[in-house]
């Protein structure tokens, strides 16, 4: 029975559920710090940052956490674990500031926050990545080194003559360098997610309590490097759960044939509309997912929440009971828009919204319609921020890398790529890809409302404009490929891709193992996604990474 309980610093930015799950999993209870004052009794810290730098740090502040917290670390000797947002703020600033200038940080660590650079590279860094280690600690005495960890950020320390005793390990993203965890004395932070990475997060977690626990936290010793070892980004395999209820009032797993969920003559029914395919409980699937090796997992109710989040209970108690036990990145999407409730009258705005998912359990949140009515507005007003969309705002209090763009396009075939209103990114097609009367371009037109309502902007314009208006992620979805199993729309992946700079996870087609492989060698995208196939068991995700391995592509094992 552990000795001391958790004191875990909860400031109320982002998903904390899940680090509170990991905790627990290692044994621990936990307190919560709710006043400055319980901070100089801790009998260890841990803080995980979600968010931005600056707004983090407002908070801290004005919660009058910051001077305690500095107290707390002032000579090394306390066991504190700082994770992500957690760790850098310890440095003394930082750029990740909405007004562009500098923000001080807490000043533990000498050196500066800065950026990755978007001219050289995709960004965030998403995804899951290894670690060279400068240090051995108790805290990694469990942690294999050749286990890859969960990274989201877009801000960076970098190695420094004045930082440089600190580094606990360091990752290499696209050819920089950065600081992927600290360590000196007993005082202990990663960049990396623990509550995210799955086995290698949790022994990282239970290395650090029970070397609390044996009071040897501060015994790391010095290891010889090699500065010119890298490590490498992982390409990540996505499994969607497409959540709704079905005929008979169950939340279910189901899957669309291009976007419809109902069976058909494929499945046996002879006329009318079948029911809603039943494929799994979602919380027992993503289970399984993440048992076989998922690299994440999202939750996209396409019901789109037509009576509210507020009142959408089962989809909010999915999120907390999934993150009890899986502890790799969650994304939920579906509905996430401003609300009224038309009872009371009274209106939640996204943000409101979007916060009850991270505080259920969710990582990222994806939006789907509201994305694209807020690229129409962006637009029409000569690509000037407003500060007022579900993406601007989201993304100012949650970092940009909680915000995903979920499109749903379709192919416009074009015989006359003259013809075609010049607004829209005309794509060429190779014969294979050609329309049904031998078309060699067309352009994809976005969706809302699921599909079913069509709007005049093409993918590749509303990825842009997602992009500027602070998205970190696109979920690239293809209406005419959708649960047909022949395959990605290469030509779509190249398209937009090519036209960002933001991660892009290819959806839609997917039937073999050979189409992740195709995808990721043809094109430039982050990450692939499936959900079908791996729900029938048609494929196993281990037999996907084999394949990807195989013909030289980075995968998670």
């Amino acid at each position: 029975m552990p000795s001391f309980k958790v004191s875990l610093l909860d400031y109320g930015a982002g998903n904390v559920r899940s680090v509170r799950n990991a905790i627990m999993a290692c044994g621990y209870e936990i307190e919560d710090i709710t006043d400055p004052s319980q901070i100089a009794h801790a009998k260890a810290i841990v803080f995980p940052g979600v968010g931005s730098f600056g707004s983090a740090m407002k908070v801290l502040k004005r919660r009058g956490y910051d001077a305690p917290l500095k107290e707390y670390l002032a000579n090394g000797d306390k066991p504190f674990l700082g994770i992500c947002l957690g760790m850098q703020t310890l440095f003394e600033s930082s750029d990740e500031n909405e007004s562009g200038a500098a923000i001080p940080g807490l000043g533990v660590i000498p050196g500066k926050v800065i950026k990755f650079d978007e001219t050289k590279m995709v960004v965030p860094h998403i995804g899951w990545n290894g670690r060279i280690r400068h240090q051995e600690s108790p805290a990694l005495k469990y942690v294999s080194k050749e286990q890859d960890a969960y990274f989201v950020h877009s801000f960076y320390a970098p190695i420094t003559e004045e930082n440089k005793d600190w580094v606990l390990t360091r990752t290499t993203y696209s050819g920089q360098q950065f600081i992927s965890s600290v360590q000196k004395g007993k005082i202990v932070a990663t960049q990396f997610h623990p509550e995210k990475s799955g086995t290698t997060g949790l022994n990282l977690l239970k290395g650090f309590l029970e070397a609390v626990e044996n009071d040897n936290l501060d015994s790391a010793m010095k290891v010889d490097v090699d500065m010119s070892a890298e490590t490498q980004l992982a390409k990540r395999i996505v499994v969607a759960l497409d959540v709704r209820t079905n005929d008979h009032g169950d939340l279910v797993v189901t899957k669309g044939d291009q976007y419809d969920v109902r069976e058909n003559e494929k499945e046996g029914v002879q006329s009318g509309r079948g029911g809603v395919r039943n494929l799994g409980k979602p919380v027992s699937l993503a289970g399984r997912y993440y048992e076989e090796g998922g690299d994440e997992i999202a939750f996209l109710n396409i019901t789109s929440f037509r009576q509210g989040v507020v009142d959408d209970m089962p989809m909010l108690q999915v999120l907390e009971e999934a993150s009890k036990s899986i502890f790799v990145p969650l994304t939920v999407g579906g509905g996430i828009r401003e609300y009224k409730d038309p009872e009371t009258e009274q209106t939640w705005s996204a943000l409101e919204v979007a916060a009850r998912y991270f505080r259920a359990g969710a990582d990222k949140v994806s939006l789907g319609s509201d994305a694209v009515y807020a690229a129409e507005k962006f637009i029409a007003n000569n690509r000037e921020r407003t500060m007022e969309t579900s993406i601007e705002e989201i993304s100012l209090v949650y970092g940009v890398q909680a915000v995903v763009v979920s499109i749903d396009p379709k192919r416009v075939y074009v015989a006359d790529k003259e013809s075609v209103d010049k607004k829209h990114v005309l794509v060429e097609l190779d014969e294979a890809n050609a329309g049904p009367n031998g078309e060699r371009f067309c352009w994809y037109q976005c969706t809302v409302k699921g599909g079913r309502e069509a709007r005049d902007i093409c993918a590749v314009t509303l990825a842009r404009a997602s992009q500027d208006l602070g998205a970190g992620e696109i979920m690239l979805n293809c209406i005419d490929m959708d649960g047909q199993g022949f395959g990605f729309d290469l030509p779509l992946m190249r398209a937009v891709s090519g036209a960002v700079t933001i991660p892009v996870i290819a959806s839609s087609g997917a039937g073999k193992a050979d189409h992740f492989v195709e995808v990721f060698s043809k094109t430039d995208v982050q990450a692939a996604l499936a959900a079908g196939m791996f729900h029938r068991k048609e494929v196993e995700i281990q037999a996907c990474k084999k394949a990807m391995r195989d013909s030289g592509i980075p995968a998670r094992r």
